[in-house]
């Protein structure tokens, strides 16, 4: 009988063992999180990762092609959010201007992932993000990366072309309050990708983001974090197009190296030299 009670209470305690490394890996309480609409903190200095975004939705602890179950499950729930923004009228003065709404493009299950302002109209009338002279430079610099468009993801802040006056020629940054209202579709565009990297393009991009109004001078060649996915802010390629110093090329392709880097992609001597002053 004793010896029966003994391997009862082993039992039991085996049990409460495994209970207690069980909830040892749960997630923290919503009471333990980062508190919501903080607003973030300068870069820091070294390439050291800042805080999570100013709003910021807590993202799976696994990739969302990871986590589905059925098969197609990932491509299903994809197309749904694709159906949902292309249908989406939340912004009327946006709905009546543009020709169509701007998803995205590119691999949906890609490791790299470049996030940008808004459609130009370009854009907006061919329903492709980066499409124009910008969107030309920018598959310039992926290719030369080693990668192939249809490898990463493009997006934007805003799915909808801002909208001009009459007679107005050109494009506008899109408004705080837009770019709020639209921010919820590219979270969840980033929280089903996952991508392992960002790059955002262009101070609009990065207040978009993460709030900040800091100039991009300040913020490019450092790592911020959007939900733990380390993002790379670099100067819009439509800079490039008015800048044409060898210096500010060479800036974004330091900005670059040091993605490629961080994903541990292999750098040749030709990549390392690319824009320096002869």
């Amino acid at each position: 009988m004793l010896r029966g009670l003994n391997r009862q209470a082993q039992r039991e305690l085996n049990a409460d063992i495994s209970t207690l490394e069980r909830i040892s890996h749960l997630p923290k309480p919503p009471g333990d999180s980062e508190p919501v609409n903080a607003v973030p903190g300068p870069v820091l200095p070294e390439n050291a990762p800042v805080h999570e975004p100013a709003g910021a939705q807590a993202t799976p602890s696994l990739p969302a092609q990871e986590q589905a179950t059925q098969p197609g499950e990932f491509e299903r729930t994809f197309e749904e959010l694709r159906t949902q923004v292309l249908a989406c009228t939340k912004c009327p003065n946006l709905v009546a201007f543009r020709h169509t709404v701007v998803f995205g493009v590119g691999n949906p299950r890609a490791e790299l992932m470049f996030v940008g302002e808004a459609p130009g109209a370009d854009e907006d009338m061919q329903g492709e993000p980066f499409v124009g002279r910008a969107g030309e430079l920018l598959t310039k610099i992926i290719q030369t990366m080693g990668y192939q468009r249809s490898d990463v993801y493009i997006a934007n802040v805003l799915k909808c072309r801002p909208d001009m006056l009459p007679g107005a020629t050109g494009n506008r940054q899109p408004t705080q309050t837009e770019m709020e209202t639209c921010l919820p579709y590219l979270r969840r565009q980033i929280e089903l990708i996952r991508p392992k990297l960002m790059v955002a393009l262009g101070a609009t991009a990065m207040r978009g983001l993460f709030g900040t109004v800091e100039p991009m001078k300040n913020l490019r060649g450092r790592w911020h974090a959007f939900n733990s996915i380390p993002v790379m802010a670099t100067f819009h390629p439509s800079y490039l197009l008015r800048n044409q110093a060898l210096s500010e090329k060479r800036k974004v392709w330091e900005d670059m190296l040091l993605v490629l880097e961080r994903l541990d992609r292999p750098i040749t001597e030709r990549q390392k030299n690319y824009f320096l002053a002869r």
